[in-house]
């Protein structure tokens, strides 16, 4: 096989080898660009709508906030869980060395959110119910917009 001669002062650019599918068809390559948000999978989509509504939280309750760790997880363990329904998510206070936290279940509540609700306003309304239980006020104190969804 013979190469094909790159005129002097071009650069030859060596393309990624294009993979086929499992059954040797089609070309596989990426169908979105790396930047896109179609790229993300919709647990990182999930996360970062939590890391919103925490964030536009964190202006009003920046001190009581600084002190409480979020976290997301896909399903909560019902071990310990006295009741016959599913939490959307739960807050814990804080023990010892352990800083109080808000774990917000990502399955349940995108499973709720299929039932009508908006995604980013159902996540929004469950960080406010957790953060008011954490400090004893009304989810309305906490976020305004509170139950306003729709």
């Amino acid at each position: 096989m013979r190469r094909a001669r790159v005129p002097k002062g071009t650069r030859q650019v060596t393309l990624p080898p294009l993979r086929r599918d499992r059954r040797g068809h089609g070309l596989r390559a990426p169908l979105a660009p790396e930047d896109s948000p179609l790229r993300r999978s919709p647990a990182q989509r999930f996360d970062d709508i939590v890391l919103d509504c925490v964030e536009r939280l964190d202006r009003r309750w920046k001190e009581q906030l600084a002190k409480v760790e979020f976290a997301v997880e896909d399903v909560p363990t019902l071990d310990d869980w006295p009741h016959d329904w599913v939490p959307l998510a739960r807050a814990f206070a804080s023990t010892g060395v352990l800083p109080a936290r808000i774990v917000i279940f990502r399955r349940p509540i995108e499973t709720r959110a299929k039932g009508g609700f908006r995604l980013p306003d159902l996540v929004s309304d469950v960080v406010a119910e957790q953060v008011a239980e954490m400090f004893g006020v009304d989810p309305q104190d906490v976020d305004p917009s509170y139950g306003s969804h729709g």
